[in-house]
């Protein structure tokens, strides 16, 4: 695969969750210094801010990568030559597809935030799990990249 065929797409958390993260860390910080001397809230301030704020970046940092050795998503890796037809999937039928026609077998890396996804289908037969289906902001470009080398 030429590199110009490399997609890589990290998750990233909007920057609204990282400033409501910042309140909640300063809310705990004002519940324990009303409550408790000033060392305590900012040793709870700086915990809650510290905590949330790893929170936030782990579930923030899942990748979906395309390249010569197949689709990455997470830590997950599907080669190519179990990649099979993929789907890309508008903010509603990816709803759709996380929800009431999902498949518990299916191996998901859904984020809220992100209003797209893509189906890919397993080719195989070794395996129980029928579909990956992949958040992205961009589900047309992952398809279009993904259908390239398909089987």
């Amino acid at each position: 695969m030429a590199a110009d065929n490399r997609y890589v797409e990290t998750l990233r958390v909007p920057l609204a969750w990282w400033l409501l993260g910042g309140f909640f860390g300063l809310a705990v910080g004002w519940a324990f210094y009303v409550a408790a001397p000033l060392s305590w809230a900012l040793a709870a301030t700086a915990l809650a801010l510290a905590t949330t704020f790893g929170v936030l970046w782990r579930y923030g940092s899942a990748g979906v990568v395309v390249d010569g050795r197949g689709l990455t998503a997470a830590r997950a890796h599907l080669p190519w030559r179990h990649v099979g037809p993929v789907t890309p999937l508008d903010e509603d039928a990816a709803r759709r597809a996380a929800g009431v026609e999902a498949d518990a077998r299916a191996f998901t890396v859904l984020r809220t935030y992100c209003r797209g996804a893509v189906k890919v289908t397993v080719v195989d037969d070794a395996d129980p799990t029928p579909y990956w289906l992949i958040s992205t902001r961009h589900p047309e470009n992952l398809a279009r990249h993904l259908s390239q080398r398909s089987v």
